[in-house]
């Protein structure tokens, strides 16, 4: 890890260390991938607001997220099948979250489940709701985070229908790995990763496993999704979940200022500006283009989180800039974690603590709850 400076760096590596099926799921968007990219396109344009001749010695990255202190403004993102990436990878993502201070989301597609990462850590963490069409499962989830302590809910509108990865398809991703000469061959060159999972707790969804009905002998996601996820969900399904869940909510996947609007009515903790890292609709706008005009709609009312394409700290103080109040990363620290897992993901939030840092200072800013639309250049020429 030592030689390792940047995002790209542990991406590089993560490709090597782990599979081609898990590692794609992880990396690539679905059909064409151009919201995926744009994600990545439309940050590059923003560019930042050079300033000197300030005192900028002292620089504060702490704040509050939904309620919680955060010693930099970020949260790790829901990722399913993070396990697949390095054995028992959400409880070492977990781990490293919680030693840099900042809050760690479970995802419900999870390998490790709910009660194993708890289990393993000192801390509440966020747990990452989908709403499927067994109701009665949804509320075992919802009790089930509730016996753990979890301190968020984080109910995600985006997948009630899943956008094809044509990745996914051609690699035929399944948990376990499906037994094929390919796979087999990709394994048995990647021995480290091999032993990671070996020695890991569980080998499929650990929050499905044994609670669902026709999960037994389901390895595909797409296969499970297709079947459960609701297409159905409605701002009703809010009301609902609020009326079991007795902490904090955050709402995950709005992209749209009428829907952020309703997002706020329904009186949640926060809000994340999201197109599901460009996994879901393609050819919806990017994140952070969709950022701005959410913000001017209802930054006052609910606090706003972002996430979509974060993989330098400079992005992070562009969505600071444009009205996020903190940002979600999802694939950077996932390659971290496929590099080097729990050290991997440290690195990957200390690379992003450190380029916000200097990021910040260069821009004349020395707090992370002070940061407005001053610091980008191409909106104050």
């Amino acid at each position: 890890m030592k030689h390792v400076t940047s995002i790209d760096d542990l991406r590089t590596l993560a490709r090597r260390r782990v599979p081609k099926a898990f590692f794609e799921y992880a990396d690539h968007g679905s059909y064409t991938q151009s919201t995926m990219r744009a994600n990545r396109i439309d940050l590059d344009a923003i560019k930042l607001r050079q300033r000197v001749g300030i005192d900028v010695d002292r620089r504060d990255l702490t704040t509050t997220i939904a309620g919680e202190a955060a010693a930099l403004p970020l949260v790790l993102a829901p990722i399913g099948l993070s396990g697949m990436q390095h054995g028992d990878g959400e409880i070492l993502a977990c781990r490293a979250a919680q030693a840099a201070g900042i809050p760690y989301t479970l995802s419900t597609m999870s390998i490790d489940s709910i009660e194993d990462v708890a289990s393993a850590v000192e801390k509440p963490f966020w747990f990452q709701l989908y709403v499927m069409r067994d109701r009665g499962f949804v509320r075992e989830l919802i009790e089930r985070a509730i016996a753990a302590k979890c301190s968020v809910l984080m109910p995600t509108l985006d997948l009630n229908i899943l956008g094809q990865r044509h990745c996914d398809v051609k690699n035929g991703m399944t948990v376990p790995p499906e037994i094929t000469l390919a796979n087999l061959l990709d394994i048995a060159s990647k021995p480290a990763w091999a032993w990671s999972i070996l020695r890991g707790k569980r080998k499929t969804f650990g929050n499905l496993a044994g609670h669902v009905t026709g999960m037994d002998g389901v390895t595909s996601l797409a296969t499970w999704v297709s079947r459960q996820f609701d297409p159905t969900m409605t701002w009703k399904d809010i009301e609902w979940i609020r009326s079991i869940w007795p902490g904090k909510i955050v709402l995950k996947g709005i992209l749209d200022v009428e829907d952020a609007k309703i997002a706020a009515a329904t009186g949640v903790s926060a809000i994340v500006v999201s197109n599901h890292g460009g996994r879901q609709l393609d050819g919806a706008p990017s994140s952070i283009a969709a950022l701005p005009a959410i913000a001017d709609a209802v930054g006052d009312a609910v606090e706003l989180l972002f996430d979509g394409g974060i993989r330098t700290g400079a992005d992070v103080l562009r969505a600071l800039a444009l009205g996020a109040h903190a940002c979600l990363i999802g694939r950077a620290y996932v390659y971290g974690l496929g590099a080097g897992g729990a050290a991997g993901v440290t690195k990957a939030i200390e690379i992003l603590r450190k380029e916000l840092d200097v990021a910040m200072a260069l821009t004349g800013t020395t707090s992370v709850n002070h940061v407005g639309r001053e610091v980008i250049s191409n909106l104050t020429r």
